[in-house]
């Protein structure tokens, strides 16, 4: 059986698949750590491995160009694409929420009436709940504290049904990639899937902490994100390294992207840790 079927099917079922949206995935998590150009024919190998037709890619690149996120350049017969200068701008604060470090355990939260609605946090009877330390907007009403207690099933009240969609997607992609030692092309298909969806829960939704997960989740979303990241690295690696036939050479990855999440030692000193309500 493939290995990546169940993740290859999620993505599918999400519904129509936005292969640019994938392509830019590929960048942040890939293209941008080794030099910041890639063919077309690597690009292809790689996502024609989760099911993107050529002609889809084609499309695909032809909008982000349009759209000024990415410019071609020719090598011989090989075509290359690299982010252009505002694309790459757009990337800097997108990509610390997504790589940044599991946050540990939270001791004081605080509750707060904005004066703007602010998506990025949780809801609690029309109050904003997020960690003390989080940066707040301005507010008519904030106070801090310990929460002394939780109600058994009051994470669904705070979280939005589509946050919690999100989060059981992507409890059974880690449930698929568990025990999995995939082949290097397999190791980089399946870490672009699982940063995919990881990618569009952190850009829409507010992390939610162990005490108001949703059941299936025994430890926080980043931390168990991070891990599976972690895992599928080396492999992932070595076939960005690989070079045969219509594959040029990469650049060597850039250090920094062994740091992501707060780098592997930082997760498995993490590893079982679950955050106090």
């Amino acid at each position: 059986m493939d290995p990546l079927a169940p993740l290859i099917d999620t993505l599918h079922a999400d519904g129509r698949l936005r292969v640019w949206s994938l392509v830019i995935t590929v960048f942040g998590d890939s293209v941008q750590m080794r030099g910041g150009r890639v063919s077309t024919a690597r690009l292809q190998r790689l996502l024609g491995r989760i099911g993107v037709e050529p002609g889809a890619l084609r499309t695909a690149l032809s909008r982000l160009g349009r759209d000024g996120w990415v410019e071609s350049e020719r090598d011989g017969r090989l075509s290359h694409y690299r982010l252009t200068g505002s694309g790459r701008a757009k990337f800097t604060d997108a990509t610390h929420r997504i790589y940044a470090p599991p946050t540990g355990p939270v001791a004081d939260w605080a509750l707060s009436l904005d004066e703007v609605p602010d998506t990025g946090a949780l809801h609690l009877g029309g109050l904003a709940l997020r960690p003390a330390t989080a940066p707040a907007p301005a507010a008519r009403f904030r106070m801090t504290g310990r929460i002394e207690m939780l109600a058994p099933g009051l994470g669904p009240e705070i979280a939005t049904p589509g946050h919690l969609a999100a989060l059981a997607a992507l409890r059974r992609d880690l449930d698929a990639l568990s025990g999995i030692v995939p082949a290097p092309l397999e190791a980089a298909a399946a870490r672009t899937l699982l940063i995919h969806r990881w990618r569009r829960i952190v850009l829409r939704f507010p992390d939610l902490p162990p005490p108001l997960l949703p059941p299936g989740w025994h430890d926080e979303p980043r931390a168990a994100v991070a891990r599976a990241w972690h895992g599928l690295s080396p492999q992932a690696e070595a076939w960005w390294d690989q070079t045969a036939g219509d594959l040029p050479p990469m650049p060597a990855a850039d250090p920094g992207l062994w740091t992501r999440f707060g780098g592997k030692s930082l997760i498995d000193r993490a590893e079982g840790a679950t955050l106090t309500p």
